[in-house]
């Protein structure tokens, strides 16, 4: 089957170390578009950090924000999906990890990821890359509010405690209603039961009339792992974790190293 949509992850992925895309990638993309298919950003980044990086990586139509539980078009504005978690759900995994993770702190991001509504502490915790927010920003709420609304995400960090010993503290309480993944950042993400980036990609797929068998996926992390699987070829950077490297349909070269971009010339040049 022929490629007709190329999905791919950003930070550790696309980006080089500085966070900013290689004129040899940004060309690459120029040249899938040019060819008729689509490109969509599939990010765990918020609609406001995915703005600080899509025009010089030439996005302008779909993309998938939250770990796919957000699909939106970059150029007019319409909203796909929005998938939140239920307050019964975030108040129950509060409520536990509190008792099994004594000092953790959470923040909650709503409506279509423009609202960050963190704990009170959280923001001490942070930098403006972890979030693409300036710390100031974030204010200093209560817990009973950060969880009193649905969370487009939830936000869940210690001071020493790093997210993938997070995600196993939270995965062994047994709790439903949420999925759990982190992204290399140094917190824990959730959000709604049965929402990855896989999910979000078929709702896009379905929308587009594009099978799973004609995506071309890229990604590096754990919350990439089922985006890979789903997708007809999936394709890790060579930086990438166990988890995603082992789903791989191939490998390619670092994000430093613009594999991404290596992936793209073959496919482009037969």
């Amino acid at each position: 089957m022929p490629v007709r949509l190329v999905a791919t992850d950003l930070d550790n992925t696309l980006l080089g170390p500085d966070l900013h895309i290689s004129d040899r990638t940004r060309t690459a993309l120029d040249r899938v578009r040019a060819a008729g298919i689509h490109v969509v950003p599939v990010t765990a980044r918020q609609p406001v950090g995915l703005r600080l990086i899509a025009e010089e990586c030439g996005f302008v139509e779909w993309a998938l924000c939250g770990n796919g539980a957000l699909g939106l078009h970059l150029g007019t504005g319409e909203r796909l999906f929005e998938r939140s978690i239920t307050v019964e759900a975030q108040q129950a995994l509060v409520a536990a990890l509190e008792v099994a993770v004594p000092g953790v702190l959470h923040a909650s991001v709503r409506e279509e990821g423009e609202v960050f509504v963190a704990q009170e502490g959280y923001a001490e915790l942070v930098d403006f890359e972890d979030h693409k927010r300036d710390p100031a920003s974030m204010g200093a709420h209560a817990l009973a509010a950060v969880v009193a609304e649905p969370s487009l995400k939830l936000i869940v960090r210690h001071a020493t405690v790093d997210a993938a010993d997070l995600l196993l503290r939270a995965q062994a309480l047994g709790l439903a209603g949420f999925e759990l993944t982190h992204s290399g950042a140094p917190f824990l993400e959730v959000m709604a039961e049965g929402v990855t980036k896989a999910w979000g990609l078929a709702q896009l797929c379905a929308e587009l009339d594009i099978d799973p068998s004609e995506v071309l996926a890229f990604g590096d992390a754990l919350n990439d792992v089922e985006m890979l699987s789903w997708s007809g070829r999936g394709v890790a950077v060579a930086n990438a974790v166990p988890e995603a490297l082992m789903v791989a349909d191939e490998v390619t070269g670092a994000h430093d190293e613009d594999g991404v971009a290596a992936v793209l010339e073959r496919l482009l040049d037969g």
